[in-house]
């Protein structure tokens, strides 16, 4: 994490965050603005947590001989309605688990949510507000909304990245090589990245629940 008092912003939108001038992140996202340093997301969001899902040894032949790596798989999130999915290799895992941590922060997504389920009335945020799919390589997730109290009908590394998101309740249908932990993980964070690519009005989206401020 960027020490906010040792952080010295090099990009026009990192100094007025350091000035205070951009103090929502959301005005960032609503702008397309590109997010080129690691201290907008620690200043704007530093409730972030981590969690590595995978931990994979990667081996290469070179002319030089056998190299060897660890893949990393990390998501973070606040676990409202923010999350972010990287990766990351090195000779060691601790430097491999550093990578994929700043690479999810840059990967840094909001998250629309809602109260899609038919029979949920509850109002509240906490399912995906309409069906959706992603798909990674030969696996395809496709996300479905559920009623309060259901919980996360979905794999271990879907529940992983979900929760952080500040998802609690969801049907899930999947299909493919599941067991590849980074095209599953991929196929959820590309679901969740559609979910803010679909338009409905102001009037769809209280319905189900979804906030329009």
């Amino acid at each position: 994490m960027v020490d906010f008092d040792e952080w010295e912003p090099k990009t026009e939108l990192g100094k007025k965050v350091k000035a205070g001038e951009i103090t929502d992140i959301d005005e960032i996202f609503e702008k397309g603005l590109p997010i080129m340093e690691l201290g907008i997301i620690d200043t704007l969001l530093p409730d972030l947590e981590e969690e590595v899902m995978d931990v994979n040894l990667v081996q290469r032949m070179h002319k030089s001989g056998r190299k060897v790596n660890f893949r990393v798989i990390v998501a973070v999130g606040n676990k409202n309605g923010y999350v972010g999915l990287g990766q990351g290799k090195s000779r060691e895992v601790g430097p491999a688990i550093r990578k994929a941590v700043d690479d999810a922060k840059y990967n840094i997504i909001k998250v629309r949510r809602g109260c899609g389920d038919w029979g949920c009335v509850c109002g509240k945020e906490h399912t995906v507000p309409f069906k959706v799919s992603g798909k990674t390589g030969s696996v395809k997730v496709t996300l479905i909304p559920a009623p309060a109290g259901l919980g996360l009908a979905v794999g271990n590394v879907g529940k992983t990245i979900l929760s952080l998101a500040g998802i609690a309740d969801v049907w899930s249908n999947t299909s493919g090589q599941t067991q590849t932990t980074v095209n599953y993980a991929n196929a959820v964070f590309d679901a969740l990245k559609e979910l803010s690519k679909v338009k409905a009005s102001d009037k769809a989206l209280k319905k189900m629940g979804v906030c329009t401020i």
